[in-house]
């Protein structure tokens, strides 16, 4: 087998943006992260709401659009069911 091939494991430091720390080993001594344990959401219990409804609203301002998917979707199938039966009445008529 070939010697030194892989990097040395040592203990590493890392910091939070938040400010926390703690010690781990890895191949780098020092290593910084956005979001721990300490921080994050899930962990904290502190849930934050993602506005996921803000962006849908957006977009059919942008675009004009007035009804949602379903309500189009079911008012499309009336539409064609109006025009089936009126179909239907004018070819018995004959």
């Amino acid at each position: 087998m070939k010697k030194n091939v892989h990097p040395n494991y040592v203990k590493s430091e890392v910091t939070c943006s938040c400010g926390g720390t703690f010690v781990t080993h890895s191949t780098q001594p020092v290593l910084k992260v956005e979001i721990c344990s300490k921080c994050h959401p899930f962990y904290t219990g502190k849930q934050k709401l993602v506005d996921s409804g803000g962006r849908v609203q957006r977009f059919q301002k942008k675009y004009g659009l007035q009804v949602t998917g379903l309500e189009e979707k079911e008012s499309t199938n009336k539409k064609l069911d109006d025009s089936n039966e009126k179909s239907d009445a004018k070819g018995s008529s004959k």
